[in-house]
Order: C-alpha cells, then sequence, then structure tokens
C-alpha cells in the first residue's frame, strides 16, 4: 500500500515504518514469473488485487481491491482471457458472483487461509445465532459456511444493520477494533483457527509505534520507485478508479 501511495503521489515523500512489512501475497507473485505466464497467452487481460507489488501493477491491464472486484470483472473485455492475480481466494469468489471464468494466480493472504471448515463449524455450534462475516480472501470451504462475504469496509456496514448482538468474523484480528468502535453495542468473536483463537498478520504488525515514531523523527525508510515503474503502474491503477466511478 506504501508502495501505491507513492505511485499515486510521486512527488511526495512517503515513508514506511518497517520496509520490511510487507504481504504473503506480494511475495507469492514475482513480477517475473508473472511475465513468464503472460507470455504464454498474448490474450491474457491481467486483474491484479492491489496487495501486490508496484512491478505486477505495472504489468497488469487493471487493478482491484476486494470491495470493487466484481465490478472490475463485470467491466473486462468480453473477448479477452481474464488472469487474476495474486490471490486465488478472492478471484475463486469473484468468478461465483460474475459467472466470468478466470485463470487464478496461486497465491493466498497467509492469515485468511488459517480457518477451516472445521474449525468455522465448530465456532458456529457454539454461537447458532451469531451470524458469521468472511473476507473473500478465504478459502471456498468457509465462504460456504458464510452469512455474508464481504470486503473490510462492506463488513462495517453489514454489522452496523445487523440484528444480532453477536457476530462472528472471520478477518485478521485488527479489524475487530475497527468494528468495535464502528458497533460498540455488539460482541464481535474472533473465528478461531486449529492453532490459535484468532489470527494475525505478522507483517502488519511489524509496523509499531516505535518504529513509527523513529520515521517520522528520521524520515526514513523512503519508498522510492523508478519513474518507469510509476508511470505504468499508475495507469492500471487509473482505470480501476475511472470503472468504479462508473
Amino acid at each position: 500500500m506504501a508502495e501505491t501511495a507513492k505511485i499515486l503521489s510521486p512527488e511526495k515523500t512517503v515513508l514506511l515504518p518497517d520496509r520490511d512489512a510487507g504481504c504473503s501475497l506480494e511475495e507469492s507473485c514475482p513480477p517475473d514469473k508473472l511475465r513468464e505466464l503472460q507470455e504464454t497467452n498474448p490474450n491474457f487481460y491481467t486483474i491484479a488485487y492491489v496487495n501486490c507489488s508496484a512491478e505486477v501493477k505495472a504489468l497488469s491491464d487493471v487493478i482491484c481491491t476486494s470491495g470493487n472486484a466484481k465490478k472490475i470483472v463485470e467491466a473486462a473485455p468480453p473477448d479477452r482471457d481474464l488472469l487474476f492475480v495474486p490471490d486465488e481466494n478472492l478471484g475463486s469468489w469473484v468468478t461465483e458472483q460474475t459467472g466470468r471464468e478466470m485463470t487464478y494466480w496461486q497465491g493466498n493472504c497467509y492469515v485468511h487461509v488459517e480457518w477451516t471448515h472445521d474449525s468455522i463449524g465448530r465456532i458456529r455450534r457454539e454461537h447458532p445465532d451469531a451470524p458469521l462475516v468472511a473476507h473473500p480472501e478465504c478459502t471456498k470451504a468457509v465462504r460456504m459456511l458464510a452469512d455474508e462475504v464481504c470486503s473490510t469496509e462492506k463488513m462495517v456496514h453489514y454489522c452496523r444493520d445487523a440484528k444480532s448482538d453477536a457476530i462472528i468474523i472471520a478477518t485478521e484480528v485488527g479489524m475487530l477494533h475497527r468494528l468495535q468502535k464502528e458497533c460498540p453495542d455488539k460482541q464481535f468473536i474472533p473465528a478461531p483457527t486449529e492453532k490459535c483463537a484468532c489470527n494475525e498478520c505478522h507483517f502488519m504488525k511489524m509496523n509499531t509505534l516505535e518504529k513509527l515514531y523513529d520515521c517520522m523523527a528520521k524520515r526514513t525508510p523512503e519508498v522510492t520507485l523508478s519513474p518507469e515503474i510509476i508511470e505504468r503502474a499508475r495507469l492500471p491503477i487509473e482505470r480501476m478508479l475511472e470503472i468504479s466511478a462508473r
């Protein structure tokens, strides 16, 4: 996301408290490997989930978020073969919503694949009256058990409108803080995995308050990208914004 900020505002200084705070999705899709796959089919129209590197964005035709992925896929040229990177679970969920067949890059968010059909089944039996809300990065086995599958932003709206006083949440545990602020009168139950009661993204947690302080005081580490990458990566982002505004 820091790279995306730099792409959209190249004239500004963009700082990241920990330069190694990456993403398992980004790591799963090296740009050179993506380029090799694209070369096997000149008709590929590449749709990249925003959780990818600047280099992968630069190789893509359009970017999407979990909130607008359905709209972006529906707007894709009908005569092109769609390639969805890097999250195969989000891609398969979008296919379920649109009916549009795609080739999926075999990548995932290591946090969201920790939930299993069994672990979700157990928490649902313990709280039979609590609806389950899951992020589309979860596996299909988990999504099938959910009452609602939606992006983090839409998750807030769903929970705010839900009549139940307790809601089971299957997404990164940091989201529970925001949901509790938005809906202080409701109980949010973290969906358990087979290993623990909640899931944390260790990449996100690398950005600590201490590192943030040092980053702002010393103005480093700074995110830098080549002008060529910025120019090429900006186009698919702008295409996404144009489609989303329709």
